[in-house]
């Protein structure tokens, strides 16, 4: 589990966070969107969205299915929401993600969806500009985006600095306008685009559940616009939410 950082003077915090927000947003996004002008991918690969009530194969597990005891055994005893990124495979951008419910010693998949990781794949080693996803347990704390507040319960800042690049590919240009943080090298109880690296630069940073383009992103996972509204409406601080992610295999190692 990472926990680089801790809530303190969140009023106070999310002020200041602000003020530098324009100043560091391009060099956030370029950590985060997959559409810079080096290297973006312009191909497109638009995908079926598939959101599914609950079954009965995600339905009275004592364990998430596809997750093995190792990691497992990371996520937090309070938390009650996890939400479980499964990878196609290790050099991959594809990937499923669901949404897991814990009623008393049982995990219940509440819905599901196509998704994007980093457009390399995974690893348990993230360095910046790696193009891959990091694999392991993080707390999901705040939410933001260029867009209104949709009803989020996690603490949501709204700001124009999200907003992707306009020399951006059009179809990258709406990936932020929702957003949720992986607590991956980051100070929790801060907005998504808080600069601050505790781990340092070279670990990377900026990785958040945000809005599908189509294809691999620079590190982060992407949804679709339907998928956010509902993780952003239905994760709860008072359920201590999680994200476990990676490719299927390191999830079942």
């Amino acid at each position: 589990m990472s926990r680089p950082g801790t809530r303190f003077g969140l009023g106070a915090r999310r002020r200041a966070s602000a003020v530098c927000a324009a100043a560091t947003a391009l060099l956030l996004l370029a950590g985060c969107g997959g559409g810079g002008a080096a290297g973006a991918d312009t191909s497109s690969r638009p995908r079926q969205e598939v959101s599914q009530p609950p079954s009965p194969s995600g339905a009275g597990a004592r364990r998430i299915p596809g997750v093995g005891e190792r990691l497992h055994a990371e996520i937090p005893e309070s938390a009650r929401q996890v939400v479980a990124v499964h990878g196609a495979g290790k050099d991959s951008e594809d990937a499923t993600v669901a949404l897991y419910t814990r009623r008393g010693e049982t995990w219940t998949r509440e819905r599901r969806w196509p998704a994007h990781n980093g457009k390399r794949g995974w690893t348990p080693d993230h360095r910046e500009d790696d193009k891959r996803s990091p694999v392991g347990v993080f707390t999901l704390s705040d939410a933001g985006g260029v867009l209104p507040d949709p009803g989020a319960k996690l603490p949501y800042t709204r700001s124009a600095a999200f907003a992707a690049p306009r020399h951006w590919p059009e179809r990258y240009r709406h990936d932020f306008d929702y957003v949720i943080a992986i607590d991956y090298n980051r100070v929790r109880g801060t907005p998504p685009n808080d600069p601050t690296r505790p781990l340092g630069r070279e670990k990377g940073g900026g990785i958040w559940l945000h809005m599908d383009h189509g294809s691999g992103t620079s590190g982060c996972v992407s949804l679709s616009r339907a998928a956010m509204e509902y993780l952003l409406r239905t994760l709860d601080p008072a359920q201590h939410p999680v994200i476990v992610m990676g490719d299927r295999q390191s999830l079942a190692s």
